[in-house]
């Protein structure tokens, strides 16, 4: 499945899942085993962890914490990766890749209201407002990531300013805000074994 986890580069002719859709190996086009059962549950698990660029431990405290918080435990957790402040730079466009975002977090160049943050797991709350630093604001990279979001679409949950150098988080996002479709509940089963 395609998890546009290079960027612009997965919109285009260039991305491997268009070039060679079989697994890898001499016998990648030959053999295809149907996956059941646990293997299901641990394809959507990876999945969702490449999707946000998490580790193991990471994702099993997101899991814990979704299970303590009131709700449906799937759709919080995906509500919590969703938040992340890295997230919420690639879904702003102020970069055209999870990763991107994350190193501009980790470099110090996005503010949230007037502080600067450098951790990318920051969990960003209705009302925030995120932008870039002065300094950024004027790199042609983050005018290249403007617009190849703008015919990305921006979810409901944010709001992008007219200058394009800072964004607001108007909600919380749900599940319908989710770009990718994924079965959380095939997560909240394979952790509660």
């Amino acid at each position: 499945m395609k998890l546009f986890l290079k960027g612009e580069r997965c919109f285009g002719p260039k991305c491997a899942i268009e070039k060679r859709n079989f697994a890898p190996g001499a016998h990648g086009k030959t053999r295809r085993s149907r996956i059941q059962g646990y293997g299901l549950q641990l394809r959507e698990k990876q999945k969702v962890k490449r999707t946000y660029g998490l580790l193991e431990k990471q994702f099993r405290l997101y899991f814990e914490r979704a299970e303590k918080t009131r709700g449906i435990t799937g759709e919080v957790l995906l509500q919590s990766l969703e938040r992340r402040l890295d997230n919420t730079v690639y879904r702003l466009g102020f970069a055209t890749s999870r990763p991107q975002a994350r190193l501009l977090v980790r470099h110090g160049h996005v503010r949230v209201g007037e502080r600067r943050v450098n951790i990318p797991s920051y969990s960003v709350r209705e009302g925030d407002q995120v932008s870039m630093s002065t300094k950024y604001s004027k790199h042609p990279n983050l005018e290249h990531s403007l617009d190849v979001a703008r015919s990305r679409g921006l979810p409901k949950w944010l709001e992008l300013s007219a200058e394009g150098i800072s964004g607001k988080v108007v909600s919380l996002p749900s599940r319908e805000d989710l770009e990718l479709s994924f079965q959380e509940q095939l997560i909240v089963e394979l952790y509660s074994k």
